[in-house]
């Protein structure tokens, strides 16, 4: 495989409920992480003293955080619409040439800071609401 740009991993907010999709404007950085919670199922008569997992029965979870610059788009008023309103609207990551994850996200932080000599930024942290769908790259 070869490198990927970074500016290619996107994020995009539905923006009226109804599956359109738009980048949330100035994110100049993004990331996405997995977490799967462990069952341990270990037990006395677990071979040799392993630790033995129960597959698939942890909680699952995404998290999603990026920062920017504050553009006061239509995309920025929507994040802050979201949060304010305690909303958990569907949005969506594109990796490239890994896949495309769709699925309901709660804004559990966004962050607003600047600087006397410089453009406003911000930073936001998503956690799943829900069940996540993905779609592999073709």
């Amino acid at each position: 495989m070869a490198a990927q740009s970074g500016k290619d991993l996107l994020v995009k907010v539905d923006m009226t409920g109804d599956g359109l999709f738009e980048s949330a404007a100035g994110l100049r950085a993004t990331r996405i992480s997995f977490n799967a919670e462990s069952v341990d199922v270990t037990s006395l008569e677990s071979a040799g003293g392993w630790r033995e997992l129960l597959g698939g029965a942890g909680v699952k979870t995404a998290s999603i955080s990026g920062s920017g610059i504050f553009h006061d788009a239509v995309t920025d008023e929507r994040m802050r619409q979201v949060f304010f309103d305690g909303e958990t609207p569907d949005f969506q990551v594109i990796i490239p040439d890994f896949g495309t994850v769709t699925g309901p996200f709660l804004i559990s932080s966004i962050e607003y800071a600047g600087t006397f000599d410089g453009e406003a930024t911000y930073e936001l942290s998503l956690n799943s609401a829900g069940a996540i769908s993905f779609v592999a790259a073709i």
